[in-house]
């Protein structure tokens, strides 16, 4: 036993694991990465967990329910870095974060990497091994850490794009759903995936107008068979894309190439042909937007307005209804996390390919495709760093 800063770091471990839950410090986030009822199965599947002081508050968890779950607090950020084997987070490491995280340290977060190259290299540079929530794959190809999220941001979404449509926000001071004698709101949702599919429920909900599009005819045929009569469903391509957003009053960006930068649907030429005071909500923004003009705002500061369109480009989304996502998503990684802590990573990664496909950054290679592809960075395959294909 070593110790740091007056704190004991064990520095080997057979099925026992030293688990840290920092605080998130990023703009207006206020989910955390663990309730106190995950914490509870960490410490009963044998693990330590320590809890930064008040991490859980904005998400409406005290102190005092975490230490009733049996975890324990430390008081900075810098200590709980100090002693974790694994960090569980919500949102990817901000720079002042970065010179906390150690060589072989696990993080498990969303990392987003192929739309940030500087936190690309950090990570690099830093020999953690850094496991995405987002690059998490089943063998259906589905995303089960995005979809909670996903979930709550596509119907966040709407409710944002509704608020930001009225006169007082800027928009054009049009009500979603329209009242009887007076047509509702024009609302595009752009991918059928989990956040087009949760927005437009929640816009034909409010009685909106909803076209949804999307370049995969199974899955326009599976919405149209399940959308209200209020939803129409159209092939998603640039002149399709062009016509459509001429009339719309709110357009959702959704679209979603896991672990790579989102296409750019809208072009800046498109927005000379929109309505003024229309709204784009770029729920990609995580994944460098599917808007040409989209930028990473903040809740303190979510809107811009490019040739009279407002632009809600809120990177952390989900991190407003900070009870509703945390529960969401510790119902989604807490069983991941708990495979990673009894097994630990290259285990717990060699058995299941799911937790496998989450690999971005390891000991300074990238063994993500993606990743290396979005900034030409040396690929190395993740069977490698598994010591499963050393001799290939």
């Amino acid at each position: 036993m070593i110790k740091t800063a007056g704190i004991p770091i064990f520095a080997s471990h057979f099925s026992t694991m030293i688990i840290g839950v920092p605080s998130e410090i990023k703009n207006n986030e206020n989910r955390v990465a663990v309730t106190p009822a995950g914490v509870s199965e960490l410490v009963k599947n044998g693990h330590t967990v320590y809890v930064q002081k008040s991490a859980g508050e904005g998400s409406g968890f005290s102190d005092e329910e975490y230490i009733g779950a049996g975890a324990k607090m430390l008081p900075a950020i810098q200590d709980i870095y100090a002693i974790a084997e694994m960090i569980i987070k919500v949102k990817e490491p901000i720079e002042v974060e970065y010179p906390l995280i150690k060589k072989d340290q696990l993080l498990f977060t969303y990392f987003h990497f192929a739309s940030h190259e500087p936190l690309t290299h950090a990570m690099i540079n830093s020999g953690a091994v850094c496991l995405a929530y987002e690059t998490v794959e089943k063998s259906d190809r589905s995303l089960p850490l995005l979809v909670p999220m996903s979930e709550v941001a596509g119907r966040m979404s709407v409710q944002e794009g509704a608020k930001y449509l009225e006169k007082p926000m800027g928009g054009h001071g049009i009500l979603l759903g329209g009242v009887p004698g007076v047509k509702p709101a024009e609302v595009v949702v752009l991918g059928g995936g989990i956040v087009g599919t949760q927005a437009a429920k929640m816009a034909a909900g409010m009685g909106a107008h909803v076209t949804i599009m999307d370049i995969s005819l199974p899955r326009l045929r599976q919405l149209d068979d399940i959308m209200p009569a209020n939803v129409a469903t159209e092939y998603s391509n640039e002149y399709n894309v062009r016509a459509a957003v001429k009339t719309a009053d709110l357009v959702i960006g959704g679209v979603l190439i896991p672990g790579a930068k989102a296409p750019k649907l809208i072009t800046r030429d498109m927005l000379p042909t929109m309505k003024k005071g229309a709204v784009i909500v770029d729920v990609a923004i995580d994944q460098g937007g599917c808007f040409e003009t989209s930028k990473p705002t903040t809740h303190a500061e979510p809107t811009y307005v490019v040739d009279g369109v407002i632009h809600y480009c809120v990177a952390n989304m989900p991190g407003a209804v900070p009870y509703t996502s945390t529960l969401a998503l510790t119902n989604a990684t807490l069983p991941y996390a708990i495979q990673l802590a009894n097994k630990g990573w290259k285990k717990a990664c060699s058995d299941n390919n799911e937790l496998k496909l989450g690999l971005n950054v390891v000991d300074g290679k990238v063994v993500y495709k993606g990743v290396s592809d979005a900034f030409n960075l040396p690929y190395v395959p993740v069977e490698n760093v598994l010591g499963q294909g050393a001799a290939q």
